[in-house]
Parts: C-alpha cells; structure tokens; sequence
C-alpha cells in the first residue's frame, strides 16, 4: 500500500513523502480500514510541522481522521466486522491508502453518506456540537456569535447553533467567505477586514451582545470578543488558528461575569468516549433531518495532499478539505 510518510518534522512541501510501504496489521482491539476518504484538519498541518501538543513518533504518517471499509480486525474485537463502513479518528494515519484505528474509536456510517461526507464529518462536528451543547450549553432564543465562521469549525457552529434555535452572528475575512456564512444559516454576516465586529454585535442585540462566542481564531479576534459578550456569556476557546494566543483581559472577565471554557475535543476520547458515541448518533440525526450538511470546499486525490495543505495554510478554503482515494473506491 502507499501512504505520506515524514521523516522529520517540518514544511509539507519538504518532509512528506508519498511512498510504498508494508500493509497494516491490526493489533489488539483494532481496525484495519481501507480508506476512502480522509479529512484535514488545521492540528495536522501543526502536527507535521512539529507545532502540535502531540508529537508521533518519528517516521510516521500524518492525518487524524478518515473513512472506510473494514479490511480486517484485530484480535478482541467485538462491535464491528469485516466489510463495515465505518469513520474514525487516531492521533495519525489517515493519510494513506490503509489505516489502523482502535475499534472503540471507530463509528458506523450511514448508508446515505457520500465519500466526501463522510471523510470530513467526525472532528469538525463533533467538536462544534460538544463545544455549544456540552460545554456552552447554548439554548434556543440565545445570540451565537461565531468567529471564522466560512472554515471547517465554522461552517458547522454557525448549522449547528441554527439546529438549536439561536440567532446566529458570523464573522469572515471576504465577501465571498460570508457567502458561504449565509448559505450556512448565519442571520447576520460581517467582513471583520473592513467592520469592528464589536460594535456590530452591539449593535444586532440592542447593546447587549452575544450570549455565546464561538472562537477558533484567537489572538486579538478573542481579546476584542470580551467587548461584546453579554452579561454571564460563555467564550468558547476553540483553538489558534490566527497563529497567536490571546492574552485576556481578566478584569472583563470578572466585571461581565463572562465564562471562559475551553474545548479540547480530543481529550473526550480518553474521558468520556460514551457522549462522544452518543453525540455521533445525534449528528446523524441532525444531518438525516437536513439540518447540516458538510460544506467541502475541495475533493483530492489522495497524492495531492501538499497542494490541499498549502490552502489550508493560506486560509484559502470555506469549509472543509478531503483527500480521496479513487482506487479504493
């Protein structure tokens, strides 16, 4: 099989190798899937740059996410089978043509669900439907204001937050980004290069500001948040992707009785793996009744992985990136 192997950490371009390399054998527990589809994430970009919190062990393949057919199983393995369809998450992997997942790890996948769809559906929703139900607790009638709201995360807080009744506020660098924020659901759209967001959400809630502010961006996107957040609001920390980690003003925090509340989806999987299965069927749900859909920017082949990491550098893209393998299709 083949698969994008590192050698060392650095830039994609220079440290990623699409190469043969020996099939997979499923240990203990696991799933050996052939894989479908795979999605990208900003935190793979980071992981191959050596930047993320967790580091592989060197020489490894990147990717943390994919869909596929179980090929085989592993020893102890008790809820799926051979021939399964199923999408799943492991700290790396999933940019190849074979991947080894835990079985715990792992979910079925409807029927209905197309590739794309399904590659890119696991860690974009779970974690804007944890960060706005599990930990915001975010209710109908409420104000969401999401930051980003045209990239992976944002696309799915802004359906997500609709799903749940709130009134939605989305924030984007281009006119064309807050096209796709409107296509979303958001019910009012700022281009945060040419207006100060604050005083537009000031504005939209009559001097109150937003209940919940969803914040993926960070730096001086997540210091200005705290002018218009209503009293006792909810700031949700989603991640960095501006590149720098805000310093908050705490006498803000105290003044407005403001919640800070971190998200770090992934932490789920050793802590409450149970609501992360219970969540999976509620998306589904959602997703049955229409209520999201994935919004894909581009479907590539699997080989093209250092062009779709370039975009997703750049901040080139509205919605999610996937990577295909059409010969395992």
């Amino acid at each position: 099989m083949k698969a994008w192997i590192q050698h060392e950490f650095g830039e994609p371009s220079e440290v990623l190798r699409w190469q043969e390399t020996e099939s997979l054998k499923p240990g203990k527990g696991q799933l050996r899937i052939r894989v479908l589809g795979a999605g990208l994430n900003f935190p793979d970009l980071l992981c191959i740059q050596g930047k993320y919190q967790v580091k592989p062990e060197l020489p490894f393949t990147p990717g943390a996410e994919a869909f596929g057919i179980i090929e085989a199983c592993g020893p102890d393995c008790q809820i799926f089978k051979e021939g399964n369809r199923v999408m799943g998450i492991a700290s790396h992997g999933a940019f190849a043509e074979e991947m080894l997942i835990e079985e715990k790890q792992a979910y079925q996948v409807p029927e209905n669900f197309p590739v794309e769809h399904a590659a890119g559906f696991l860690m974009t929703h779970q974690t804007s439907y944890f960060a706005l139900v599990h930990r915001a607790a975010l209710r109908p009638g409420e104000t969401l204001l999401v930051h980003g709201g045209s990239g992976g995360v944002g696309t799915t807080a802004i359906q997500i937050g609709k799903a749940l009744g709130a009134r939605v506020f989305a924030t984007a660098g281009t006119d064309e980004k807050l096209e796709i924020c409107r296509q979303c659901g958001a019910d009012e759209v700022l281009n945060y290069e040419k207006e100060d967001f604050t005083l537009a959400v000031k504005e939209w809630t009559a001097g109150k500001g937003a209940d919940v502010i969803y914040d993926p961006v960070g730096g001086e996107v997540l210091e200005r948040s705290t002018k218009c957040i209503a009293w006792e609001g909810r700031l949700l920390v989603i991640g960095f992707a501006g590149g720098t980690i805000p310093k908050i003003a705490a006498n803000r925090i105290l003044l407005k009785n403001i919640s800070v509340i971190g998200l770090y989806w992934g932490n789920y999987m050793m802590h409450n793996p149970t609501l992360i299965r219970e969540t999976q069927q509620r998306l589904y749900a959602l997703y049955e009744k229409g209520k999201i859909k994935p919004v894909i920017h581009q479907a590539s082949q699997m080989d093209q992985l250092q062009h779709s990491l370039e975009l997703l550098s750049r901040r080139k893209i509205q919605g999610k990136l996937v990577l295909v393998n059409s010969a395992s299709g």
